[in-house]
C-alpha cells in the first residue's frame, strides 16, 4: 500500500512566482504543473529575492538546454542579477566560479575534455568492485547500529552522506589522507548568503577553509605515480592548457558539485521507494530490475532540480516572453521530468517505464560529465540497502521529513529507518 504524500499546498502563480518555503520544497510538483499548464516561460523569486525566468515544460525545457543563445558565463549577467546572485566575494568568485557549469565554447570544450574520459561509462565499470565494497562497509555500520537495538538509523548521515564522496575520491584520485581531511559543510558555500545576511562570517569561514583544502589537495596529487584525474588537471594547469583560476575552480565543482548532489539523489530515491512498499518489495526481491528503476526513481524526483543560471546576451524572445539581456534563465529539470505530453501518467512511480528519457542529468553540452558514476552509486546504493536491510521502513511519517533548503536542488536533511534484521 502507497503511504499518502502530506497535503499540499495551496498554489500560488502570480508572477514573480515564489519558490521558496517548506512546503515548496517538500512538494513543488503541484506548483510545476500549475506553471505548466499556464505557458513554459515564468518569472520567479529566488529566497535571496533574486528575478529569473523559469523554463518548464519537456520540450521548452529541452529546447532551452541547447539553445546556442543561452550562455553560462557569469559576466552575461546584468547588474540587476549581479547584486543578489554572483554574492561569492573576490578574489574567490574569480578563483572558484569558473569551472565547467560557467563556461561557454570553445573554453567549455576544452575544459570538459580534460574530464569526461575519468567518468566515462567503461571507467566507471572498472570501479564498481571497490564502490561496492564502499557501500558494503558502511551497510555493515548500519547493521551493527540496528542490531544493537537503539533505535532508528539514519540513511543520509550513515551511508548517502558518505558514500557519494568515497565513491568520487575513487574516482578521481584523491589521496586517502586528504579526502579525509574533507568537510561537508564546505559544499554551503554554493547556497547563497548575502553580504547583509547574519550567516555571512561563517559563509565566508566556510569559504577560506575549502580554498584552503583546495590549495592542499593540488599539492597532494601534483607528483601522484597513480595518474588520477585530479592529477592530470594539475599536470593541465602546469603545461599551460588550465590558468590557476581554472584549475581551482575545477577542483572545487567535483568536490562540491560530484557529491552533494548524488547524496541528495540517494534521498530522494529512498524516499520514493520507502512511499511505495510495494516498490521497494519488489526492486528487493527483483534486484535485476534496479539499473531501469533508478532510471525512474531520477525522473520521478530529481536531486538537481533547477539547472544554474543561463544568460542572453542581449534581448531576446524565449517562447513567447521577452527576455532582457543578462536576466537570468532557470530550466525546471523536475517540472521537465513530470511533464504528461511526454511521459505518461507522471506523478505514478513506475518501474517499468521504457523509454525513459529524462532529464535529470540536463542535456546537451552541459549533460553532466559524472553521470555515468551517479547512476553507478544510484544503482550500488539501492541495490545494497534493499538487500541487506529487509523490511526497510521509514522511521517517522513522510509529513515529518525535512527536505534540504537548497535553491537549486531536492534531498532529505535526515532519513530514520528501521529494518527487520531476525
Amino acid at each position: 500500500m502507497t503511504i499518502p504524500p502530506p497535503e499540499r499546498p495551496s498554489v500560488d502563480t502570480a508572477e514573480p512566482v515564489p519558490l521558496v518555503g517548506p512546503a515548496y520544497k517538500r512538494d513543488p510538483y503541484p506548483l510545476y504543473d500549475a506553471l505548466r499548464r499556464r505557458c513554459p516561460v515564468h518569472r520567479v523569486r529566488f529566497p535571496s529575492g533574486v528575478h529569473a525566468w523559469l523554463v518548464t515544460g519537456y520540450d521548452a525545457a529541452h529546447s532551452a538546454l541547447t539553445d546556442r543563445r543561452l550562455g553560462k558565463d557569469h559576466r552575461l549577467g546584468n547588474d540587476t542579477w549581479r547584486a543578489l546572485a554572483s554574492i561569492m566575494p573576490e578574489p574567490q568568485h574569480s578563483q572558484l566560479q569558473v569551472h565547467l557549469l560557467h563556461q561557454d565554447p570553445p573554453v567549455h570544450t576544452v575544459m570538459r575534455a580534460l574530464v569526461v574520459d575519468a567518468f566515462a561509462p567503461r571507467a566507471v565499470e572498472a570501479l564498481r568492485p571497490g564502490l561496492q565494497d564502499l557501500a558494503d562497509a558502511l551497510v555493515d555500520d548500519l547493521v551493527a547500529a540496528l542490531r544493537s537495538g537503539a533505535g532508528p538509523v539514519d540513511l543520509i548521515a550513515g551511508f548517502a552522506a558518505r558514500f557519494p564522496f568515497a565513491a568520487l575520491a575513487t574516482a578521481i584520485g584523491l589521496p586517502p589522507g586528504t579526502a579525509a581531511r574533507f568537510r561537508r559543510e564546505w559544499g554551503g558555500v554554493v547556497a547563497p548568503v548575502g553580504p547583509t545576511d547574519p550567516g555571512r562570517p561563517r559563509y565566508e569561514a566556510l569559504l577560506h577553509g575549502l580554498q584552503t583544502y583546495i590549495a592542499e589537495v593540488v599539492i597532494a596529487v601534483r607528483d601522484d605515480p597513480a595518474d588520477g584525474l585530479l592529477t592530470r588537471l594539475v599536470r593541465a594547469h602546469d603545461d599551460g592548457t588550465l590558468t590557476a583560476a581554472q584549475l581551482d575552480s575545477m577542483v572545487f565543482q567535483l568536490l562540491v558539485a560530484g557529491q552533494e548532489p548524488v547524496t541528495n539523489q540517494i534521498g530522494t530515491a529512498l524516499v520514493a521507494l520507502l512511499t511505495h512498499p510495494g516498490a521497494a518489495a519488489r526492486l528487493g526481491a527483483e534486484p535485476e530490475l534496479v539499473p531501469r528503476a533508478v532510471e525512474e526513481l531520477l525522473r520521478y524526483d530529481s536531486a538537481f532540480e533547477l539547472t544554474t543560471w543561463r544568460f542572453f546576451g542581449e534581448d531576446s524572445d524565449l517562447h513567447g516572453r521577452a527576455i532582457p539581456a543578462g536576466d537570468s534563465v532557470i530550466v525546471s529539470l523536475c517540472a521537465a521530468n513530470r511533464d504528461p505530453r511526454r511521459f505518461t501518467d507522471p506523478d505514478r512511480l513506475d518501474l517499468d517505464r521504457s523509454p525513459n528519457p529524462h532529464l535529470a542529468f540536463g542535456h546537451g553540452i552541459h549533460f553532466c560529465p559524472g553521470a555515468a558514476l551517479a547512476r553507478a552509486e544510484l544503482q550500488i546504493a539501492i541495490g545494497t540497502l534493499l538487500r541487506r536491510l529487509p523490511g526497510l521502513r521509514l522511521a517517522v511519517e513522510p509529513g515529518e521529513l525535512t527536505w534540504v533548503p537548497a535553491v537549486l536542488g531536492r534531498g532529505v536533511t535526515a532519513l530514520p529507518v528501521r529494518a527487520d534484521l531476525g
